[in-house]
């Protein structure tokens, strides 16, 4: 331990500093603490052996803390009149004292959290322990985040915002509210949107190796972020102060040959006024097969379902006078009888067994940042990431899955009742063209770059920003329809096409030629600008009033480039996707109030600590208007360790450009076969439209939230919080998308249904150049017609809690950390249509679930290191089958074991070892009797991850 006594300097004075890098941790932090006058006190464990970075220029002294001890996972707090060097606080994103030059996510102000917010922050020792390869993975894991939404599991076209996932992103989901409600930053900064049409922030492009600390704040920050913020911020904060050379190498693997690869290496260095980082990581991951997966079958009979598998098989089925006849197998079709047909069977095939739950992934991404300081008060800064990542997933088949009409004229022709009429087959052509399936890639170009004076006691801050994402995907293995019916209407047995044989019976370059592709190229494109000045305004006895000034300009734009669909005619359709609106372009100023009313050392009964926060936000878009939102904050200590808080503020959302997309491009009229409780057989054949309302506006949305924070003095180390939120919406954009929901709750959706339809609606429906016949519907089997297009609904109010406890201790001649963390949805109180009932969605299939939590345990003793964490997912309703299907609650249990070598350790010295094992039981998913009016699965893809256990090991060594 050491002390130094002398007078104390004010902690927001500036100060001189030349520290060399390389110098002893310890002496560097001495130094700091000698100039500020104040005691100073550290374990010598916590630094033996380490080196501080350069620090020259001048500081605060928290800065000069916060400079040296980045990246550390040690910080520096004042206590009484000294400061203490102690590992960090994880469960407070700025260390209460870490630094006045920090900036944390939910404020603009320097050196302070959010008034009133609780921000959650995952560290970087959390983010090695979790045995977690992604950043995607690490979200997940948070209770705050439900998993509806796009991700590389749920497919191309969630259930949830009608977001079509093309290029196997994975999307930020804070309270279920959905992707587009939640703003990620990266250091700060807006990333350009990924996903068609540019629904959602895709986080798998940014490699967890590089991350410093994920900050997240579920709470409405439209008045301090802007658009996109109604359910929160999750701010991803790169490691910019890392100093040395790093190397990492992670390697694991799931049942079914599911292998993940992960090397990187992070390189910085300091230099006379600067500093630099860059950073490389590679990351591969296999594909996993739902033939691996018991319960990824259409089959659902083990487990007390139906048999939901498709009639859509090889060998195939013939429908010929309202009458079925299966084509029996072991034969090629050329010299199939009549007789030898099997009326009255159908022959079934499981999609399935040709389909990946999870895509073959391969990723490369590159990070810089570097500052320059020009003189004592001007300081230059720059960042920049890349990431680029390919993709291929076999999919399910639903554009191969309509039947087909053959005629006489068709060489290998079978006519079970000898009228000679057209018959419809339906037949699979998994095994002729191979599975249908996805191809292509997403690459991210973003960087910044600004000035930062320092004006005395105020900063202002000048940046800017760009950032582009682009994606292609290649449907490949599709039908052409148009070539596929000249084949079968070809008479030259050589040539035409033959669906009456078990397997492939037909020429290999008929097959080819009746092979169809989609490929489309789009780009998202965003540009912004910055400048923002904050400091004290005047004293208080409480300590400064504190103010944040600023305005941005954005610029915001997609684009198709490129489309290419040769599935329709018998050449390829070049034209691209249209009906896109122009740029977006927002204008907007900004101002934050930090008011401290209150302070320890002003003794004021049952007022220890008081302190209020105002800020407005005023935003003008170029198609949309001007727009105001305001935001309060109180944070009050009656007493020290009991702290209250609230929060109030208003949001708003702009409609995206896929929202606002008009024209034919927009329009489709699918027939699906929905779940239908009232039906005889449990469904009914179901036009459904899709596409966007016209006029769609923006959406708004009021919240509050009221919390506690409890640090009992009688028991150190035990901190227990709990925040009650609240959250109405009006005008919500949103399309209704749960469809195996429309018919099976009409209470909620009948404003959009219309049941028994006349046959002449049902006649355009089917003449709609843009009619899909995914189902195989005659005109007449049509029992419902569903408007499923965007628009504003009428209103949404959430409510629900979070609450969270951690609890530090020695014990077992080491350190031991619980941690607990949960979130509960009390009530979803939705209404589809103005005049439509209210109804609470929470707890049933398609919709988020009541609650998800995570606990941890980690004890550390020395370098060796061991955590295990528990996750549990609420069950639900599945009200989309008679009876509700009561689904049961998920519960997983993650391991890992690491080892840090000593210094004496030689060549050893400096590597980090970890074994971890995620779902460490392989427990499988509840079981859901799941459809989507297209398939039958026996497990919910929004709700729960078909990974099973992961082992991995991982090696990271500093040099």
């Amino acid at each position: 331990m050491g002390a130094l006594i002398g007078a104390p300097v004010h902690a927001a004075d500036r100060q001189q500093f030349d520290i060399q890098a390389g110098r002893p941790l310890g002496d560097a932090l001495r130094s700091v603490a000698l100039a500020s006058g104040r005691n100073f006190v550290v374990s010598s464990d916590l630094v033996r052996g380490r080196s501080a970075p350069e620090l020259k220029g001048r500081f605060t002294t928290e800065g000069a803390f916060e400079r040296l001890l980045g990246g550390s996972g040690l910080q520096a707090r004042l206590v009484g009149d000294a400061y203490v060097i102690v590992p960090v606080d994880r469960d407070d994103p700025i260390g209460r004292g870490e630094g006045t030059d920090i900036v944390v996510t939910g404020t603009r102000i320097r050196g302070q959290g959010p008034t009133g917010s609780r921000v959650t922050a995952i560290r970087r020792d959390e983010i090695d322990r979790s045995g977690y390869g992604t950043t995607q993975q690490l979200i997940q894991a948070l209770p705050q985040n439900f998993s509806q939404g796009p991700n590389e599991a749920t497919g191309n076209l969630s259930a949830r915002d009608n977001a079509n996932n093309a290029a196997a992103g994975s999307a930020i989901n804070l309270r279920g509210l959905g992707s587009a409600s939640t703003l990620v930053l990266f250091n700060g900064n807006r990333l350009a949107l990924g996903g068609y049409t540019g629904a959602f922030t895709d986080i798998s492009l940014i490699p967890s190796s590089v991350i410093e600390r994920i900050e997240v704040l579920p709470d409405g920050a439209s008045a301090i972020y802007g658009s996109d913020a109604v359910a929160g911020v999750v701010n991803i904060i790169p490691r910019t102060r890392f100093e040395g050379l790093e190397t990492r190498v992670r390697l694991g693997t799931a049942d079914g040959d599911r292998n993940e690869i992960q090397a990187g290496a992070i390189g910085g260095l300091s230099w006379g006024g600067g500093h630099a980082v860059i950073a490389y990581d590679y990351l591969e991951t296999g594909r996993l097969r739902a033939a691996d997966r018991r319960y990824a079958t259409e089959d659902l009979r083990l487990f007390g379902g139906p048999d939901q598998r498709q009639r859509v098989a090889s060998p195939g089925t013939i429908l010929a006078g309202d009458r079925f006849y299966a084509i029996p197998a072991g034969q090629d079709g050329r010299a199939l009888r009549p007789d030898q047909l099997v009326p009255d069977q159908v022959n079934l095939e499981d999609q399935w067994r040709f389909v990946d739950l999870l895509p073959r992934q391969v990723r490369h991404s590159a990070y810089l940042e570097v500052e320059q300081s020009l003189s004592d008060r001007l300081t230059l800064f720059a960042e920049g990431i890349f990431a680029h990542r390919r993709f291929s997933k076999a999919i399910y088949p639903s554009e191969n899955l309509s039947p087909s009409e053959v005629t006489s004229a068709n060489p290998f022709y079978v006519d079970p009742t000898g009228a000679g009429d057209p018959i419809t087959v339906y037949y699979s052509f998994q095994r002729d063209l191979g599975p249908e399936a996805d191809r292509g890639y997403a690459q991210s170009l973003g960087g910044a770059a600004g000035l930062r004076f320092d004006a005395g006691p105020w900063v202002i801050e000048a940046r800017g920003s760009a950032s582009q994402q682009r994606e292609r995907s290649d449907r490949v293995n599709l039908l052409n329809r148009v070539r596929l019916a000249a084949a079968l209407a070809d008479p030259d047995p050589a040539t035409a096409y033959n669906l009456f044989g078990d397997g492939p019976s037909t020429n290999p370059a008929t097959i080819d030629r009746v092979r169809g592709r989609l490929s489309i190229g789009y780009r998202y494109s965003l540009l912004s600008a910055g400048l923002k000045a904050d400091g004290p305004l005047f004293p208080l006895p409480a300590g400064e009033v504190r103010l944040a000034v600023g305005g941005e300009v954005r610029s915001e734009h997609f684009a198709v480039p490129y489309s290419f669909d040769d599935t329709v005619g018998f050449a390829p359709d070049l034209t691209p996707s249209g009906g896109f609106p122009p740029a977006r372009h927002i204008g907007a100023g900004y101002a934050e109030l930090a008011v401290p009313v209150t302070a320890p050392d002003m003794k004021v009964p049952l007022f220890h600590r008081f302190d209020l926060s105002a800020a407005v936000r005023i935003e003008n878009y170029n198609d949309f208007g001007t727009t105001t939102n305001p935001r309060l904050g109180v944070r009050w200590e009656p007493v020290e360790g009991v702290t209250l808080r609230g929060t109030y503020g208003t949001s708003f959302r702009a409609p995206s450009f896929d929202n606002l997309r008009v024209g034919r491009s927009t329009h489709a009229v699918f027939a699906f076969r929905l779940p239908d409780p009232s039906a005889p057989g449990g469904s009914t054949q179901t036009i459904l439209i899709r596409g966007n309302t016209p006029g769609i506006g923006p959406e708004t949305a009021t919240t509050w939230t009221l919390g506690t924070d409890l640090e009992p003095g009688f028991l150190r180390g035990l901190r227990l919080s709990a925040t009650l939120y609240d959250i109405r919406y009006r005008d919500r954009i949103a399309a209704p998308s749960d469809l195996f929901s429309f018919l099976a709750q009409p209470d909620v959706y009948g404003g959009i249904t219309t049941r028994n339809p006349s046959p002449v609606d049902v006649a355009a429906y089917f003449a709609d150049p843009a009619f899909f016949n995914l189902s195989g519907a005659t005109p007449a089997s049509i029992g419902a017609v569903v408007d499923g297009r965007t628009q504003n609904l009428s209103s949404v109010h959430q409510r629900g809690i979070d609450m969270s406890a951690h609890f530090e201790t020695s014990a077992f001649g080491g350190s031991l950390s619980l941690d607990g963390n949960g979130a509960i949805i009390d009530r979803i109180d939705q209404s589809i249509t103005a005049g439509a009932p209210i109804v609470d969605v929470v707890g049933k299939i398609g919709s988020p679930v009541r609650s998800r939590w995570r606990g941890s345990a980690a004890w550390t003793r020395g370098g060796f290191s061991v955590a295990t964490f528990i996750n549990r997912t609420a069950g639900y309703d599945n009200n989309a089958v008679t009876p509700v299907q009561k689904v049961a609650s998920w519960t997983t249990i993650d391991l890992s074991i690491g080892y840090a070598f000593p210094d004496t350790a030689g060549p050893l010295r400096g590597l980090r070892a970890q074994l971890s094992a995620t779902n460490l039981f392989d427990s499988d998913p509840p079981y859901v009797q799941y459809s989507n009016g297209l398939f039958g699965i026996g497990f919910n893809p929004e709700a729960s991850d078909p990974l099973g256990r992961v082992i991995a090991i991982q090696l990271v060594k500093s040099w």
